[in-house]
């Protein structure tokens, strides 16, 4: 078997260690650091499989005209196709431009409580085809499916969560409607036994689901009661929601009405509630040091994710550290100053590519600039113990590739910088 392999990060190498532990007869070429018309031109003709990682875009959408392409289409594919081919237990999959991973971790740990084999695969870390020798019929996998992993799939999740959409990715994607269609995908191949479960005050989230042939279930909800809402620990109005959508989505998989699964399982919903104490680098409480809360929020690449991020401490003095590659060529700046506004921020502390530009456009007496991270820890520090009590929130609404190696790089050097403060 000879296997294309266009990527070669997280996914890419769990794939060659998967087919090498699979097949005798196997070989690989792996490209890495390639344009799209590199690869668009290849000949594919010798390859029994072309697996794309998610940060490929899926050149049988957009190379069409290409002979080699067109006469190979049956052999291109991607991790999660071919993981959504192979797993022989039901699929809950969730997507939104923010709070999926969160989402997800919230269905998982309800599903552990009812006491069911649950893996939690995809966007969130994980990469799915590492759970396929684990899973069983009886085994329950909830993936997290950005726009990427959708982009090209043709089958979709028994139970499909929509969370809020809002522009992302536009730099890769071509326009906004590319990046609705492919989100799109979670629930355009459902049945009409399967469950849809989708953010009612988003006219994005709605559009997705009007997609789907599969029972409706709107939220967030009002009829939630208040102790089973004061069983989740992390902050936030919007982690509320996230913890709703979780309710519904594991409601309509035990396929019992919502009445019922409150009352009847209300013990085992609190325990798995309780039980999730946020993901890292997602509103993640660090630590308390001289009447400061320092918060880190590095997953928030966008104007959306701020947003929230900065709603969920209403009564807080904030001093924020903002700022890194922005994914739109800085068409949401004005956005990002407008959050920005909030009276409860006392200080801004910039970084990066787009904090810089940020400090161009606006003159704002609460800006700081500042040229490393290790400089803007320090000084959202010194400001904030001034305010003291206050809050330090890192919530970049920006990419991290002008200075870090990706997110998680630049969260854990965050953490690692305020762990040492004294």
């Amino acid at each position: 078997m000879n296997i294309a392999l266009l990527g070669y990060g997280k996914e890419g190498k769990a794939a060659e260690k998967y087919f090498k532990s699979h097949f005798k007869d196997v070989s690989f070429d792996i490209f890495e650091n390639f344009t799209l018309d590199e690869i668009a031109n290849k000949d594919y003709s010798s390859y029994d499989i072309i697996l794309r990682s998610p940060s490929v875009p899926p050149l049988t959408i957009f190379r069409k005209d290409l002979p080699n392409i067109s006469e190979n289409k049956a052999k291109f594919s991607s991790m999660t196709r071919y993981f959504f081919d192979h797993c022989p237990c039901p699929i809950i999959g969730v997507t939104a431009t923010k709070g999926k991973g969160t989402t997800c971790s919230f269905i998982k740990s309800l599903l552990d409580a009812e006491g069911f084999d649950t893996y939690l695969v995809g966007n969130i870390g994980n990469p799915s085809i590492e759970a396929l020798d684990n899973l069983t019929e009886n085994s329950v996998v909830v993936y997290e499916m950005s726009s990427f992993q959708l982009w090209d799939m043709e089958k979709s999740p028994v139970v499909a969560v929509v969370g809020t959409i809002e522009p992302d990715h536009l730099n890769v994607h071509d326009g906004m409607e590319d990046y609705l269609n492919a989100k799109a995908n979670i629930g355009r191949f459902q049945s009409p036994n399967d469950s849809m479960v989708y953010y009612k005050n988003n006219p994005d989230s709605i559009k997705i689901a009007e997609k789907s042939p599969a029972k409706k279930f709107p939220y967030p909800r009002d009829d939630v009661p208040e102790d089973i809402l004061n069983s989740i620990t992390i902050p936030g109005r919007h982690n509320r929601d996230n913890a709703v959508a979780a309710l519904t989505a594991v409601s309509a998989f035990l396929n019992i009405s919502w009445d019922e699964y409150l009352s009847g399982h209300k013990t085992k919903i609190k325990e798995g509630l309780k039980n999730f104490k946020g993901l890292p680098h997602r509103l993640e409480f660090l630590r308390e040091l001289n009447g400061v809360k320092y918060y880190d929020d590095n997953f928030s690449t966008n104007p959306a994710s701020t947003r929230v991020a900065i709603e969920a401490f209403p009564d807080d003095n904030l001093v924020m550290i903002v700022g890194g590659r922005d994914k739109t060529d800085n068409a949401d700046l004005p956005e990002i100053y407008e959050i920005l506004k909030s009276d409860n921020i006392k200080k801004i502390i910039l970084l990066g590519e787009s904090g810089h530009e940020l400090a161009k456009r606006y003159a704002d007496p609460r800006f700081i600039i500042t040229e490393s991270l290790q400089e803007a820890v320090k000084t959202a520090k010194q400001e904030a113990e001034k305010l003291s009590p206050s809050l330090v929130l890192m919530s970049p609404s920006a990419a991290s590739f002008d200075m870090f190696k990706d997110v998680y790089d630049r969260g854990d050097q965050f953490k690692n910088l305020i762990s040492t403060l004294s």
